[in-house]
């Protein structure tokens, strides 16, 4: 059997504005929009490439025994690219506030690329979750 992650929930103050920072500055397609019960509407982005989404919700009740997350709370997703300079460049052109592009080194966040998986970029969403994105040697399907 296969376990495969396809949705990662990522938790906003206000889907609208959420939808429009993914959609319009990060580029990530719309999936889903729909309000699947009274008061309770789903969002589905989905980045260029990828076979996992993100989610944003609104008035979705909590799953059962877990704790709900804060708004802004969400740090440590990751996106891969093949040319970091480029989707770099991108995103600038779109108004994202991204990092300039660093690799760890000795000293520990030093700035310009690294090696071959050492060269990263971060930002974050207008709640403060935040994003790493993370140059890799080759397309997924190739690695």
């Amino acid at each position: 059997m296969e376990w495969t992650l396809e949705v990662v929930v990522v938790p906003v103050t206000d889907v609208d504005r959420a939808k429009d920072f993914y959609v319009k500055q990060v580029g990530f397609g719309v999936d889903v929009d729909q309000v699947v019960a009274e008061g309770i509407r789903v969002v589905q982005l989905t980045p260029p490439g990828s076979r996992c989404s993100i989610s944003l919700l609104q008035g979705m009740p909590g799953a059962p025994g877990q704790a709900p997350m804060t708004p802004g709370s969400l740090t440590g997703l990751q996106l891969c690219v093949t040319d970091i300079a480029a989707a770099r460049a991108e995103l600038v052109e779109r108004g994202v506030d991204v990092s300039p592009v660093q690799h760890a080194g000795a000293t520990g966040w030093e700035e310009g690329p690294g090696d071959v998986w050492n060269s990263f970029m971060f930002f974050t969403d207008p709640d403060g979750n935040g994003w790493t994105v993370q140059q890799a040697p080759a397309p997924l399907a190739e690695r």
